[in-house]
């Protein structure tokens, strides 16, 4: 009992409960790839190293040990792992630095946060609790410390950190997936020296434009001329000259298309525009930290998000060659829609650097309490009060809306619902459905003020979703609801968005193809007759017929014809069953290549050398 009253003791106890926190919170909580007995012996390793080397950092930097430094490094851990945790549930990701300098740009706290946060999670807290009672009540006293020991610790830290490494990069395996996947990661190192290699990360990233030169470009150039990414199809130019309005579907994914909810059709509009469109139902969503402004990001650049943030916040200033500025040579306007602030994700600045002409955001619209929910005004007030400005625009145009009612955390007034309750048990689920539904009946009501206007016949529509909307997090619901048990694949099917061309006078067709929101810039454009060939971009036109069926999503899965990788593992895609790593193994140096050119683009700002 004497030692628990000491210094020593408390700290060696509360460095055990805070390794014990961290170990459990990364197995129970985050969804990491472990699946060998060595998986969980690295994890457990790398928590141990970590909580050792912030220990003994403790003691190199004090002349005393302290009970009170303890319990603050174990409150601020506490509160990274909690913090981390909140992300996770829905993001299914991990926080980065640059994250935490978006939160003016994105809002911070916020309905969307308070939902995922649940009662019992208070257990998290508990050993902080007890640790600060302890401290309270018992005030161990300092205990003087030697340079001969503080020098034992360094090396004792450098030791461990170099270990942790090690057996890290042992672990790793052939497919480096922890240069893209934060969660293989946070495997590898374990949850505090993650946060170590972000930060390195993230400086390198920002210094990488000082260096950079033209033979960066050259390189990269090089490269998407190697993998000719400029396939035409026999619907180049049908659609010349004509406008382009592009809605951003928030939050939709593809498995609520042709679904019911106790016989109702979830999309009953899109279900019928279907029929007359260019109908894409396996595109993936590939975004990263940035959700929607990443999916804006690829529809209008055709290059990668970056894995860490989103470059509207982090790259406003770059040289960038978009849809606006490549359409304003055919003579086009180009306008962008969007009823929240116009700083959310920075978009004013990002807009401007692309080339917009316009760009109404919520002081264009007239906002109440009476037409606004969740995040904005409703999609229903949106549409309605933009007509009369994309009836002003000069023609052709390029305008992109975005909507906002079909939200995270999915809310609706009462008058608006329009769709029985699912009852899957998940009320976020139940919810998503019915904003899903609200939403296409919001569509249905432009559509119809499109042809009132008379800018419908000489338009092509296109509709895309950005992201998911439901998350591993609230799958449960989603199986009671489609009354199957989700397998790996599936649930890398749910990443998928669905994708609608019209362009009227066409007929319909559906593309099964596999492809990504990284196509639709050079789609669209082929259907408007320009040439993607002078333009550095990374998508194809998804209309091509011998275009490469290979899409790489952000955190390095990808799909192809016949082969699906993620979490990873390799599967088979005609059975979903799990299949040998070899069938996989011939498409890793491509994924490698596409992200690496990719963000070699954005942060060393090499458009700046393009001609």
């Amino acid at each position: 009992m004497r030692f628990l009253s000491t210094v020593k003791g408390y700290c060696s106890v509360g460095a055990i409960l805070l390794l014990c926190k961290m170990y459990l919170i990364s197995i129970i909580y985050f969804d990491l790839p472990l699946y060998e007995p060595f998986d969980y012996l690295q994890l457990f390793l790398s928590s141990l190293s970590s909580v050792a080397v912030l220990v003994l950092l403790l003691y190199v930097f004090a002349r005393k040990l302290r009970a009170g430094s303890l319990l603050i490094l174990h409150i601020i851990l506490t509160g990274v792992l909690y913090g981390n945790l909140l992300y996770f549930r829905f993001y299914i990701d991990f926080v980065t630095l640059p994250i935490l300098f978006q939160f003016q740009n994105v809002g911070g706290l916020s309905q969307s946060t308070v939902e995922l946060m649940d009662t019992l999670d208070l257990v998290l807290f508990a050993d902080t609790v007890f640790l600060l009672i302890w401290w309270l009540i018992k005030r161990p006293k300092p205990v003087r410390l030697n340079w001969r020991r503080k020098g034992l610790f360094t090396s004792t830290i450098i030791l461990l950190i170099g270990l942790n490494i090690g057996i890290g990069q042992i672990g790793a395996g052939d497919q480096h997936d922890g240069s893209f996947n934060r969660t293989a990661k946070v495997s590898e190192l374990g949850p505090v020296y993650y946060h170590g290699y972000d930060i390195y990360q993230t400086v390198r990233a920002e210094l990488s434009s000082e260096f950079a030169t033209k033979k960066d470009y050259e390189k990269a150039a090089a490269y998407l001329e190697r993998t000719n990414k400029d396939v035409q199809s026999d619907y180049f130019g049908i659609a010349k000259g004509k406008n382009v309005i592009l809605i951003n579907l928030e939050s939709t994914q593809q498995f609520v298309i042709g679904r019911k909810v106790k016989g109702e059709e979830i999309t009953p509009f899109l279900n019928s525009l279907i029929k007359d469109s260019f109908y894409f139902d396996h595109v993936y969503h590939q975004t990263a930290q940035g959700k929607t402004s990443d999916a804006e990001f690829m529809f209008d650049q055709s290059l990668y998000p970056l894995s860490s943030g989103s470059v509207y916040v982090r790259r406003p200033d770059n040289e960038y060659i978009a849809m606006p500025e490549i359409l304003a040579k055919s003579g086009y306007h180009s306008a962008s829609f969007h009823g929240n602030v116009a700083s959310f994700w920075n978009r004013e600045e990002a807009y401007d650097a692309f080339g917009y002409n316009d760009f109404f955001s919520m002081n264009s619209y007239d906002v109440t309490e009476a037409n606004s929910v969740n995040y904005g005004i409703k999609d229903g007030a949106f549409l309605e009060q933009s007509m009369p400005y994309l009836k002003s625009l000069e023609e052709p145009f390029y305008s992109k809306f975005l909507l906002l009612t079909n939200h995270f955390p999915f809310i609706l007034d009462e008058e608006d619902i329009l769709l029985d309750d699912a009852d899957t048990g998940v009320d976020v689920v139940d919810r998503y459905f019915q904003t899903v539904r609200y939403q296409d009946e919001m569509l249905q009501n432009f559509f119809e003020d499109l042809k009132k206007s008379g800018l419908y016949e000489n338009s092509v529509v296109v509709l895309i979703g950005d992201h998911y909307g439901i998350s591993e997090s609230y799958y449960d619901g989603i199986e009671t609801y489609l009354d199957e048990e989700l397998s790996t694949p599936e649930e890398l099917d749910l990443q998928r968005v669905p994708l609608i061309i019209h362009v009227p006078g066409e007929e319909g067709k559906t593309i099964h193809h596999p492809g990504g929101q990284i196509d639709i810039q050079p789609t669209i454009l082929h259907l408007l007759g320009t040439d993607t060939s002078p333009y550095p971009h990374f998508g194809q036109d998804l209309l091509a017929d011998d275009r490469d069926s290979f899409v790489v999503l952000r955190d390095g899965d990808f799909i192809t014809e016949d082969v699906t990788y993620t979490k990873q593992l390799c599967y088979d895609r005609a059975t979903s069953k799990q299949t040998d790593m070899s069938r996989c193994a011939p498409f890793f140096e491509k994924r490698n290549k596409e992200l690496y050119y990719s963000d070699a683009i954005l942060n060393g700002d090499l458009l700046r050398f393009a001609e």
